[in-house]
């Protein structure tokens, strides 16, 4: 059975590439381009993880990151965040959220997948 891994990302030249990398990898993959749409497809599909931009329009990934641990449905579902830049105190607030791990943008293509793959295994803090 195929793993399930949803993206959350707001830029769609990201989000195709996300996507093209873990379908290539044999990963069933959901998407939403913002946070509201992201949390609606999360409590619907329960995926086995969730790759979530921080920067996104409306609804930063670290409060759509909460929302998900808030709903039993979804509160055990590991998250990876990904970002271009950490803006103000958001380290703090990432650090608090369990069972997430971050990656910076640009990541290596090479290896995104397999870091995921072994966070999700692992379902470790970082």
């Amino acid at each position: 059975m195929k793993k399930r891994i949803l993206i959350i990302e707001d830029n769609e030249k990201n989000r195709m590439l996300e996507k093209d990398l873990f379908e290539t990898a044999g990963f069933e993959v959901l998407e939403a381009p913002d946070g509201a749409s992201g949390i609606a497809l999360a409590q619907k599909e329960k995926p086995d993880a969730i790759v979530l931009d921080i920067r996104l329009p409306g609804m930063p990934g670290p409060h759509v990151a909460k929302i998900l641990r808030q709903e039993p449905g979804t509160r055990d579902i590991p998250i990876i965040f990904v970002t271009a830049s950490l803006v103000g105190g958001w380290m703090g607030e990432l650090r608090a959220i369990p069972n997430t791990m971050l990656l910076s943008k640009p990541f290596d293509t090479r290896t995104f997948v397999e870091e995921v793959s072994r966070f999700i295994q692992g379902g470790s803090h970082e």
